[in-house]
C-alpha cells in the first residue's frame, strides 16, 4: 500500500511514522489508530500492526507511512480566501485546497471580503460554502468596524454566535484609538482576539516599499518602519489599559519586537505572528521591480530578519502565519507602485518553516507549535494535537525532499509568490482532515 494511500473509511492504523507532537510531549516512531474521524488510540512502534498479524484481530486497514514525518495538521491564523466578492483571485474550494496542499488542515480567514464579513449573514454563507466545498476547516475573523471604515463597531456578538474566532479590520489599521479600546473592551465578553494590522496610514501614505537607501535608489516611495512601531505601541498601551487580548498580525520590523517584548514581560494579553516572506525576503529583492515582492508591511532589511528570528527562538513570536493574499494577474503585472500587495504562501509555508529548523533557529518540536499549537490557542479552535479523542487532522510530509517550484504546481486560483523558480525542501505527502485524505502528492 503507498504510504499516501486514501484508506476507504476515515478508521485506519497508520503505522511506521515519525510522529512530532509537542502537546504529548512525543518525538519518535508511532502508530494511529484512526476511528470515525478521530485519534482512538497512539501506539508504540508495532504495538498495533503486529497485534493484527498476530491475532488476526478486527484491527483496520494498515497505511504504511514509512519514512513520513507525521504532525498534527498545520493551522494558518491569517487567510484571505476572497470569497465573497473576489473569486476572480481565490475561492473557498481553491483557497482550501491549496491549505491541504501545503499541509494545512485550519484555516482563519480574514474580513476584508465584498461585501465585508461584518454581519452573521456573511459569517454564515463563509461557513455554509466551506462545508460544501472546503478541503480544510475554516474559521472566520469578523471585522471590527462596519465596511472596514474605522468608524464603529460591527455586530461582533452576533457575528460571534454565528462562528467568527476573532476580529479585524486586517488591511486597514484602524487609526481611531477609541474605537480599538471598544473592541478591545467589548471582545473580553467573547474572549476574542482583537487581530491588529499596525500601519499609521498617515505615515505610509503613498509608500510602496521600505524607506531607505534602497527606496531613494530605485525612485519609489519608502514607508518607515515606524509607520508600524507606532500603531504595535498604541495597541499594547491599550492592552494594558483594557486587559484584552490583541494579536499582531504580521510583524516585519525589530522596532515592534521591543513593545512585544516588553507587553510579553508585564504579563499583558499580546500575542504576535510572522510571515514566510518576511523571514526570507528583503527591501533588496524589490531591485528587480517583481510585484511578487510587494506586499503590506513591505520588506524591511537583513536586521529586522535577524531580529524576526530571534523573536521566535525566545518566544516572543508566537506563530508563522502565511497571510495568502492570492491576486490575479490584471493585479500584479503592472508597474510596481499601482500592483496590489500581498502574495500567495499557503503552499510555501512547510518548506520555509523546516529551513528554520536546518539553521538551527527552532527544534522540530518548536516548529510544530509555531505552525500548528500556538495559532490554534489564539484562535480558540480545537487543533494543534493528535492527542486521544482529537480530530484526526494531521499532515504527512517528507522533509527532505527538494524541488523547484512552478507556477503549475500550485493549487491556488492565483499564482503570485516569490518562490516560483527557487528550490525548495521539505515536500508535503499527503494531508488528513477527520480521517479523511484531502490531498496526496501524485
Amino acid at each position: 500500500m503507498k504510504p499516501t494511500e486514501n484508506p476507504r473509511t476515515n478508521t485506519f492504523v497508520l503505522a511506521n511514522v515519525r510522529l512530532v507532537d509537542p502537546v504529548l510531549g512525543v518525538d519518535g516512531e508511532r502508530e494511529i489508530w484512526v476511528e470515525k474521524a478521530r485519534v482512538r488510540q497512539i501506539a508504540p512502534k508495532g504495538a498495533l500492526t503486529e497485534k493484527k498479524s498476530r491475532e488476526a484481530s478486527s484491527l483496520p486497514e494498515i497505511l504504511d507511512g514509512r519514512g513520513l514525518l507525521c504532525t498534527p495538521g498545520l493551522v494558518d491564523l491569517h487567510v484571505h480566501l476572497r470569497e465573497p466578492g473576489h473569486e476572480y483571485k481565490e475561492t473557498i474550494a481553491t483557497g482550501t485546497l491549496a491549505a491541504a496542499a501545503g499541509g494545512v488542515t485550519s484555516v482563519v480567514c480574514m474580513a476584508n471580503t465584498d461585501p465585508v464579513n461584518d454581519n452573521p449573514y456573511v459569517t454564515e454563507f463563509i461557513l455554509a460554502q466551506a462545508r460544501t466545498h472546503g478541503k480544510a476547516r475554516v474559521y472566520p475573523v469578523g471585522a471590527l468596524s462596519k465596511g472596514l471604515k474605522g468608524e464603529s463597531l460591527a455586530e461582533i456578538g452576533k457575528m460571534r454566535e454565528a462562528g467568527i474566532v476573532a476580529v479585524s479590520d486586517d488591511g486597514v489599521s484602524v487609526m481611531n484609538s477609541y474605537l480599538m479600546r471598544k473592541a478591545l473592551d467589548y471582545c473580553k465578553t467573547f474572549d476574542l482576539p482583537v487581530i491588529s494590522h499596525a500601519d499609521d496610514l498617515n505615515l505610509v501614505g503613498h509608500g510602496v516599499m521600505n524607506e531607505g537607501v534602497h527606496s531613494n535608489a530605485l525612485g519609489l516611495r519608502g514607508i518607515p518602519a515606524e509607520a508600524e512601531e507606532i500603531i504595535v505601541a498604541r495597541d499594547v498601551a491599550l492592552a494594558r489599559l483594557t486587559r484584552g487580548r490583541v494579536h499582531f498580525a504580521h510583524l516585519s520590523c525589530w522596532q515592534s519586537l521591543v513593545h512585544v517584548r516588553r507587553a510579553k514581560e508585564e504579563g499583558l494579553k499580546v500575542t504576535a505572528e510572522v510571515t514566510p516572506h518576511h523571514l526570507c525576503f528583503t527591501e533588496e529583492d524589490v531591485q528587480s521591480y517583481d510585484a511578487n515582492y510587494k506586499m503590506s508591511p513591505p520588506l524591511r532589511t537583513r536586521r529586522d530578519i535577524d531580529a524576526l528570528k530571534a523573536a521566535i527562538a525566545d518566544g516572543t513570536i508566537d506563530c508563522i502565519a502565511t497571510d495568502h493574499a492570492p491576486h490575479a494577474p490584471r493585479d500584479k503585472n503592472v508597474l510596481f507602485e499601482y500592483a496590489a500587495n500581498g502574495v500567495v504562501g499557503l503552499e510555501t509555508n512547510w518548506p520555509v518553516g523546516l529551513e528554520l529548523v536546518a539553521e538551527g533557529i527552532v527544534t522540530l518540536s518548536k516548529l510544530v507549535e509555531i505552525m500548528s499549537v500556538n495559532p490554534a490557542r489564539i484562535a480558540g479552535i480545537p487543533a494543534g494535537t493528535l492527542k486521544e479523542g482529537s480530530a484526526a487532522d494531521f499532515t504527512l510530509s517528507d522533509p527532505e525532499a527538494e524541488y523547484v517550484l512552478r507556477g503549475e504546481d500550485l493549487h491556488s486560483k492565483s499564482r503570485n509568490s516569490p518562490y516560483i523558480g527557487k528550490r525548495l525542501k521539505g515536500r508535503v505527502m499527503a494531508t488528513f482532515v477527520g480521517g479523511e485524505c484531502r490531498w496526496q502528492a501524485e
